[in-house]
Parts: structure tokens; C-alpha cells; sequence
């Protein structure tokens, strides 16, 4: 078969939409019939999936195989090492070139390097876009040409240096190639539905159809009060396209677009669309900074923080784990993690820095768990996050900034509507004590039914307690805080 008639492999990997995809519509361009791949190649990523991402990724790629199917060009399921899938698919079609959209991440980047260099020394072209950021890593960089390790500069730079990419509709058509075999997804065993650790997930929430319906509410419902609502975690405030984003079942740029088209058309105000564009900036942060360091999810981005004298306390990681730290507003984010796979980024905040610096446990545990449960687990993002609360990483929060888990419930929480509705053991509690429930009298605990201890346990440890150990630990670093 001659390079001119030759089908092309779109190769699938965290891009998993048809609109706004430069893969996909390059190759739809070429004018050759197309086939869509996805391999399931964990070890290339560098780190095995979490459960709740594989739990994500099936229904993800299921809303993709129909939008293809329907589309006329069937996906292709593939296990196993990719450049072998790659060499066997294109040995089967006499396939002669690849198309892909990058992916950044230091292990997955470099597999993706080369797999390309060995497929193009034997003719094989491999052509790759940015689908997955604003801007290239590497793009964004000091006068000195160094990156940048604070946010602020690099998100000033950052949007003067990108310009909007042409518009790319989803194709209605897409002519395809019949009869190339494929995995069956439910053959991959990506999420076991015994014991169904997943029921409350939400299953409607994968896909690129859903991605584009929530961008499009909460513009309509949420953007003009996002600056205030987003820190308030029993209300409906935040966009919750993070899975979307990390997956590519949504571009930030189709977010960004439609977020600046709201206020041109008069909507929503600059002041509340640039707080959460910038909050699409910081993901752009992460993966800058992951790109050009490699190490930042295992190694502290601070060296001095190499010293730090962690403890190593199993019974408090795992009191943390299940949402039994005695500190409802704490409790209240753990169990809505466990339970619906997403935790509030406030709630995020309060819940991290009580687990490096209540607990003085290292953050890598931390970051480990959430790997694990989080839908949106993206790597660039959850190192730097958990490095940024502990204070070890780039632009870190100061060691010595330590939620307070009570103030911060009292504040974001004052009519307990997110304590109640994750700690329903403490639902009776007055407003006064929700958040502190050992300083309620005996006699209003008793109305309420609670009992220290047994039907809701005692904090694990004393918050002052704990920040003047926490602070102890930080100068014995040589730091004054």
C-alpha cells in the first residue's frame, strides 16, 4: 500500500475528545482514512493508574468509542507495550504515519520521544501537537531563560506569550478503517465492580459531552460569584472539570475561550472570570514545573526540606484516611473523597496541611493516597499542590502557614451544610459547636446524640499542641518561620 492510500493511526492518550483536538483533526486533514488507538500501557506512564482514574478512564473511553462509532471511525483497544502495538498495527495496515497530541509528564515524554525516533528510523512519521495545555513546557521562561519557580510571574508571562489556537469542530465524519481487531474494554478489568467500592461515583460525569455541559452550567449558574462561592464547600460553586481536563475530554483553551466570551458578552464580570482563569493557570504551573523537574512528585523541590523530621504514625495516617481525625471539617473532606472520588479544593487545603503538619507525616503519603482516590489524580498537579501545602515545593504556602481545622470550618462552613452532609453523626450539633463538637457541653452533646469517643472520636491531636511541634520541627531546619 503506497504512503498516499495509506490509513494513519490517531494514537489516543489523555485527549479523549473529538472538538479542539489538533491530533485528531490533522489527521482527519490528511485526507487518509483514519484509525483511532488507545494502548493500555501503564508502565510507560511512569506510575501505575490509580483506582478511581481507571474507574474514570473506562467510562471516558466508552464515551469515546460511541462519539467515534458514530463518527464512522471505530476506536481500536490495545494492551500492552505501545511501540509493540504501534509496530503490529502498522505492519497489519501498512499505516505510515502517526498522529498524536503530546503528553508532558518527564516518563511518558521521553517514551513518547522514543517510540518516535525508532518508528521514524524505519520510515514511519509520528507527527505530535500540544492538546493537553495553553502553551508547551519549555515555552515560558524567565529573561534568563530558566523557568520560572513562582506563579505569579510565570502566569503574567504565560498570558503574554499564548495566543488562541483556530477553532477545531468535532468532525461529523471521519472515514475510517473496518476490521482491525480490538480489546474488549470490559476485558481490561480497569474497575472491579466487586466489592462496588465506586456505586456513588458520579457515572454520568465522564465523557466529552458531559465535560462540554458542565463548562457550559457553570458559566450559566456559577462563574459571576466563583470568587466567593469556590471557597465555600456545601455549595455548588466550583467548575469540577479537573477530570474532565486531566483526561482531555475538554482543552483548556475551549475553557478559557468560553470563560472570556462570557464577559464579552457581559455575563459574568473580568474580576470573577480572571479569578478562574487563573486557577487554569496554576494547573499550567504544575505541569511547567513538572516538565522541567522531573523529581517533584518524589523528591522535596526545597533540598533543605530532606532534613525534616517526619514522624511515622500508622494509626494517625489511617484515622486520616477514613475520616476519623476528630476534626469534623477534616473528617467531612476525607469521606467525601472516599465516597465520591473528588474532594472540595478548599477542604483539599485543610485536610493536607493536617496531615504534614498536625500529623508532621510526609507528604508523600499524602500525595500517594489521593493518587489512588482522586478522579482527577494528574500528577503535575498533585505533587505540586502536596508541595506546596507542606512548604517544600516552588511558590510554597510557608511552612508556618498551618490551617487552623476549626477557624477554617467556621469560616467556609458556617452553617455546617458540608459537615452535615459528610459527618452525619454530628448533624444535630448546633452551628456554634459543629466544628469544635469536645467543646460543646455535655448536656448539648448529649441532645444531639453524640458521644465522644464512641459515636464520633476525639481529636487524634491538640491543634495548638500540634502547631508549636509543627514549628519546632520547621526550625530545627534553621528556620526562624
Amino acid at each position: 500500500m503506497s504512503g498516499t492510500d495509506a490509513p494513519v493511526i490517531l494514537w489516543f492518550r489523555r485527549d479523549l475528545r473529538l472538538a479542539d483536538n489538533p491530533a485528531l483533526t490533522e489527521a482527519v486533514a490528511s485526507g487518509r482514512p483514519v484509525m483511532p488507538l488507545y494502548v493500555l500501557d501503564e508502565a510507560a506512564e511512569g506510575r501505575p493508574l490509580g483506582g478511581a482514574s481507571k474507574w474514570w478512564l473506562e467510562r471516558s473511553l466508552q464515551a469515546l468509542a460511541e462519539a467515534l462509532d458514530k463518527a464512522g471511525a471505530p476506536l481500536i483497544l490495545k494492551r500492552g507495550p505501545a511501540e509493540a502495538v504501534l509496530r503490529a498495527l502498522i505492519e497489519e495496515t501498512g499505516a505510515k504515519t502517526v498522529f498524536m497530541n503530546r503528553r508532558f509528564e518527564p516518563a511518558a515524554f521521553a517514551a513518547d520521544a522514543d517510540i518516535a525516533h525508532a518508528l521514524k528510523a524505519e520510515g514511519i512519521e509520528c507527527r505530535g501537537f500540544n492538546g493537553s495545555l495553553l502553551a508547551r513546557p519549555g515555552s515560558v521562561l524567565t529573561q534568563a531563560e530558566k523557568p520560572y519557580k513562582v506563579f505569579t510571574p510565570f502566569y503574567r508571562a504565560l498570558m503574554e506569550a499564548i495566543e488562541p489556537p483556530p477553532a477545531r469542530p468535532a468532525p461529523e465524519r471521519i472515514a475510517g478503517v473496518k476490521g482491525v481487531a480490538s480489546d474488549p474494554l470490559e476485558d481490561w478489568g480497569l474497575y472491579e465492580a466487586r466489592p462496588d467500592w465506586a456505586a456513588r461515583f458520579d457515572a454520568k460525569a465522564p465523557g466529552e459531552a458531559a465535560a462540554s455541559k458542565r463548562l457550559a452550567d457553570f458559566i450559566r449558574r456559577d462563574l459571576a460569584n466563583y470568587g466567593v462561592m469556590r471557597d465555600r464547600p456545601g455549595k455548588p460553586g466550583t467548575s469540577r472539570l479537573s477530570a474532565a481536563l486531566h483526561w482531555g475530554e475538554i482543552s483548556p483553551w475551549r475553557v478559557v475561550l468560553d470563560v472570556r466570551a462570557a464577559v464579552e458578552a457581559g455575563t459574568v464580570t473580568e474580576q470573577q472570570a480572571e479569578a478562574f482563569v487563573r486557577e487554569i493557570g496554576w494547573r499550567e504551573f504544575s505541569a511547567h514545573l513538572l516538565h522541567q523537574f522531573p523529581t517533584l512528585p518524589d523528591r522535596n523541590f526545597q533540598p533543605k526540606f530532606d532534613d525534616f523530621p517526619w514522624r511515622s504514625d500508622g494509626a494517625g495516617l489511617k484515622a486520616w484516611q477514613a475520616g476519623q481525625t476528630g476534626y469534623p471539617m477534616v473528617d467531612a473532606g476525607m469521606r467525601e473523597l472516599w465516597t465520591t472520588g473528588w474532594m472540595h479544593n478548599r477542604v483539599r487545603m485543610v485536610v493536607a496541611s493536617f496531615l504534614v503538619k498536625h500529623l508532621r507525616i510526609d507528604w508523600r503519603e499524602g500525595e500517594s493516597w489521593f493518587w489512588d482516590t482522586l478522579i482527577d489524580a494528574d500528577l503535575a498537579s498533585n505533587s505540586q499542590n502536596w508541595q506546596w501545602v507542606a512548604g517544600s515545593g516552588a511558590d510554597a504556602a510557608p511552612y508556618f502557614r498551618i490551617f487552623n481545622p476549626v477557624s477554617q470550618g467556621t469560616k467556609f462552613d458556617a452553617d455546617g451544610e458540608y459537615v452535615r452532609r459528610w459527618v452525619p453523626e454530628l448533624k444535630k450539633l448546633p452551628d456554634r459547636w459543629l466544628h469544635s463538637p469536645w467543646e460543646a457541653p455535655a448536656e448539648v452533646r448529649a441532645d444531639a446524640g453524640v458521644q465522644l469517643g464512641k459515636t464520633y472520636p476525639r481529636p487524634i491531636v491538640d491543634h495548638a499542641e500540634a502547631r508549636d511541634a509543627a514549628l519546632a520541627a520547621f526550625k530545627s531546619l534553621g528556620n526562624e518561620g
